[in-house]
């Protein structure tokens, strides 16, 4: 069965004022979510995995073979072979359980296989010219037989390459991306501070934390959401239902001056999707919702939907980058998690969030980060958090990210800092698997061929993600940081205009 896919044109976007939900005095529009380095150091970047802007590619057939990989990715096993140490090193830091002994045993014998199957092939189209000529009948009956044996020798060899291959790529797939020399090593007690903003608010009252606040001011429903749904789940109520379209409105617009085309996405992707971009939803402890009897999964982030817009794509240098700001819900089984220090809205199985996903050319990416980073930090400045910025240690890195940056922010009534936000770069691991490649515009140079010329060669994309906004831990954040002597919460002044003009949030008259 064909898959087919719809592709974006990487057009730039011009948004008509009239369209862009602005900030009101009196009234509530909810229209737009109907739908609801140091110095620097040796770089070894190498990601493993696998219209006029945008270039099909022929879609693959899906395999009959359950046994088969759905898809596979453009691993650079030469460089893996080339680097060996270097691989082994980083694997063992991010406490990957990665084969790569399996790795390099697999691909030799696949060179040699498919040698020899090169050197079979040649002698059979040897063994085909010689039948051209004129023969004697015995010749021809011995040359026909050599072309039996060597066609069947063939079969059996080109099928056992097909297998070496694809239990190659199973194998490989696991192997993680490098890492930012830079990036501290160790586990999470190891990642280093970048960047600490403001001090703790103090209190001259008793702090209530958010599960408190949301009940006492008619909030939050975690108890009525139990009963519908199950545990982690949750209704908002009243003002924390303006609030949340607030702060994604907020969080868009802000964005939106930034240059990041918005988004809505879908909400089901198909597990393949959700596999090249490094997520295993089907894994020990994963934290993704599979649809039974189907090939698709609920998104555990919009990251997921956006970095399948131009899968199996050629882009145009020129359209590059690529800047979306997107909204989404979100579905995560949070499998593990447990105690105080995940309760209330800190960790549960549906939010709504405002992610950022960025394409761009691999010698971008570093500079990408770092704006990223600062649209976070300028973000949660303007609502006056107390937060500091990470920058996480190697055994804290999924899979697919070369260095990752952490937000957490002060939750007085939790006692603690809880992460509000991160912000990844994935370099070419996640484009490998997605096939995203663009072509550099460079001149075109003249072929062999009289008045052809040869296209540049294309190269793989790099990618990186940013949560801008986390629906549950900003309201935490909000509510806990906020809240006065009297019992209500004070609405930070950037949102208030997306409120109707709500400035507090005051306790309900019985």
């Amino acid at each position: 069965m064909s898959l087919h896919k719809l592709r974006l044109a990487a057009v730039p976007i011009t948004f008509s004022s009239r369209l862009f939900l602005k900030p009101f005095p009196n009234t509530l529009t909810l229209g737009l979510f109907s739908r609801h380095l140091q110095p620097h150091k040796p770089l070894l970047v190498r990601a493993f995995s696998a219209s006029a802007a945008v270039q099909d590619i022929p879609a693959t057939q899906a395999s009959d073979s359950s046994a088969r990989p759905q898809w596979k990715a453009a691993i650079d096993f030469k460089w893996i072979r080339d680097n060996k140490e270097a691989v082994e090193i980083n694997i063992k830091n991010r406490n990957s359980n990665a084969n790569l002994e399996s790795v390099l045993e697999l691909y030799e014998n696949m060179v040699n296989l498919q040698k020899e199957v090169e050197r079979l092939r040649e002698e059979r189209n040897n063994v085909a010219k010689k039948m051209k000529g004129k023969l004697e009948p015995s010749e021809r009956d011995r040359l026909v037989e050599e072309g039996k044996n060597l066609k069947e020798s063939l079969v059996t060899l080109e099928e056992d390459l097909v297998k070496l291959k694809d239990e190659l790529q199973h194998v490989a797939q696991s192997i993680p991306n490098m890492t930012h020399p830079d990036v501290p090593i160790g586990g999470e007690d190891s990642s280093a501070i970048r960047k600490e903003v403001g001090s703790p608010r103090e209190f001259s009252f008793p702090i209530k934390d958010h599960l408190q606040l949301g009940k006492e001011l008619d909030l939050i429903d975690f108890d009525s959401a139990a009963e519908v749904s199950g545990s982690k789940f949750f209704y908002l109520k009243n003002e924390a239902v303006l609030l949340e379209m607030a702060l994604l409105n907020w969080t868009l617009s802000q964005v939106m001056k930034k240059g990041f085309t918005p988004l809505t996405t879908p909400e089901i992707v198909r597990s393949s999707i959700v596999e090249k971009c490094g997520f295993q939803p089907r894994g020990d402890n994963t934290q993704v919702y599979s649809i039974d009897g189907t090939d698709q999964c609920l998104i555990g982030t919009a990251e997921i939907p956006v970095g399948g817009i131009h899968m199996d794509s050629i882009l145009l240098e020129s359209a590059l980058p690529l800047k979306y700001i997107a909204f989404s819900h979100c579905f995560r089984t949070e499998a593990g998690a447990a105690g105080a220090a995940t309760k209330g809205l800190y960790r549960v199985h549906q939010f709504s969030k405002a992610e950022m996903f960025v394409i761009c050319r691999p010698e971008d990416s570093e500079s990408f980060h770092q704006e990223l980073i600062q649209i976070e930090e300028d973000l949660f400045t303007s609502l006056g958090l107390h937060f500091k910025t990470l920058d996480m240690a190697t055994a804290d890195l999924g899979a697919p990210a070369y260095r990752k940056f952490d937000v957490e922010a002060w939750m007085p009534g939790l006692g603690r800092f809880g992460e509000i936000s991160s912000a990844s770069n994935c370099t070419d691991y996640q484009s490998r698997r997605l096939g995203i490649r663009y072509r550099p515009s460079e001149p075109p140079q003249t072929g062999p061929k009289k008045g052809k010329a040869n296209l540049p060669a294309t190269k793989f994309v790099h990618t990186l993600n940013a949560t801008a906004c986390a629906i549950p831990r900003m309201m935490v954040c909000l509510l806990e940081n906020c809240q006065q002597e009297d019992g209500s919460v004070v609405i930070p002044e950037p949102l208030r205009p997306f409120m109707g003009g709500i400035e507090l949030i005051k306790p309900k008259l019985k």
